[in-house]
């Protein structure tokens, strides 16, 4: 199986202490036809960027698990994420925070990429990714900050989504640890034991909190955690582990949780309440990064003024057959 070194780099992280609880989808909705959810769950139409969907209404991604059922080891995984932990939205007008995109039109040309980490789990280039494209981490002299070094393109007109992982401009093209493309009018899954861009398999785009769903009032997918920990498997959506930990009170790459029912959220307003509003119905898709001394889940949230709040109520929902 194809494996993912561990990711560095910038994350996001709500406080995860007597608020949040953990709820991992039922394996048969995340996993029935190659990743979608029953029509029944799906929102009524999903989420749109540059004129295309992001993955149909159907996917599991865009699913709403408000009524999904508790995993019965919900309990075990919110301990080995850390009650004490933080969720911190990686969202913010400062710079460095986030994850930066570009959209590029129909008729972008590619160039060349090399992948030196994960090539055979990659899809062979070329890619329409231009030498101006942000990676992230980059700073506004040009010099790239350490790290995950991401590339997310979403070209319009296709419809593709293009995302590199350790990403450097090379020449006139590109080299990248991995690479993935998505067909975003597509609910295929990647191979099991593949990688992408991100360790768990997962598109990064789809699941991050972009300013356009802020500003229209409403986020319709689930959004990316990453969590300190995971044990060796993955659930559908996700395609790839990289821990080597067989210990089962440890999540799986994919596994989704959602805010508590019973959770008030009568204090919030703005950007905040939408936020939480989406982790009640759409939830957080987990992967991992393990970061010594670190105990709490991270989020990466982009686009909007970042607002914690203190919480500890997510609770997992059954993820296997």
């Amino acid at each position: 199986m194809p494996s993912h070194p561990e990711r560095t780099g910038r994350r996001p992280a709500l406080l995860l202490a007597g608020l949040l609880l953990l709820v991992g989808l039922a394996a048969g909705a995340a996993r029935a036809s190659g990743g979608t959810a029953s029509k029944a769950h799906a929102a009524a139409q999903g989420p749109q960027e540059a004129g295309c969907p992001i993955f149909p209404a159907s996917n599991s991604l865009n699913q709403d698990i408000s009524h999904a059922p508790v995993d019965p080891r919900s309990a075990q995984y919110i301990s080995s994420i850390g009650q004490g932990g933080h969720l911190h939205p990686s969202f913010s007008s400062t710079p460095g925070y986030g994850m930066p995109y570009l959209i590029v039109g129909p008729s972008q040309p590619k160039l060349p990429v090399h992948f030196f980490l994960s090539a055979r789990s990659s899809e062979p280039g070329p890619y329409p990714i231009p030498l101006s494209a942000p990676i992230q981490g980059e700073r506004s002299g040009g010099s790239v900050d350490p790290g995950d070094n991401h590339v997310l393109v979403l070209q319009s007109g296709a419809c593709k989504l293009y995302e590199l992982y350790k990403a450097r401009r090379a020449g006139g093209g590109w080299e990248a640890g991995s690479g993935a493309v998505f067909d975003l009018r597509s609910n295929k899954l990647r191979p099991d034991g593949w990688t992408s861009a991100d360790a768990a398999g997962l598109p990064i785009f789809p699941l991050l909190a972009r300013y356009p769903e802020a500003r229209a009032g409403a986020i319709k997918h689930a959004l990316r955690v990453t969590v300190p920990r995971t044990q060796a498997g993955f659930v559908h959506p996700a395609t790839h582990f990289s821990s080597s930990s067989t210990d089962p009170s440890l999540p799986p790459m994919g596994e989704r949780l959602r805010l508590k029912a019973s959770f008030d959220l009568s204090p919030y307003h703005g950007q905040a309440l939408i936020v939480l509003r989406a982790l009640k119905r759409y939830g957080l898709m987990s992967r991992t990064k393990e970061m010594p001394g670190t105990s709490g889940v991270r989020t990466t949230l982009v686009g909007a003024t970042a607002t914690s709040s203190r919480s500890n109520r997510f609770r997992a929902r059954p993820s296997r057959p």
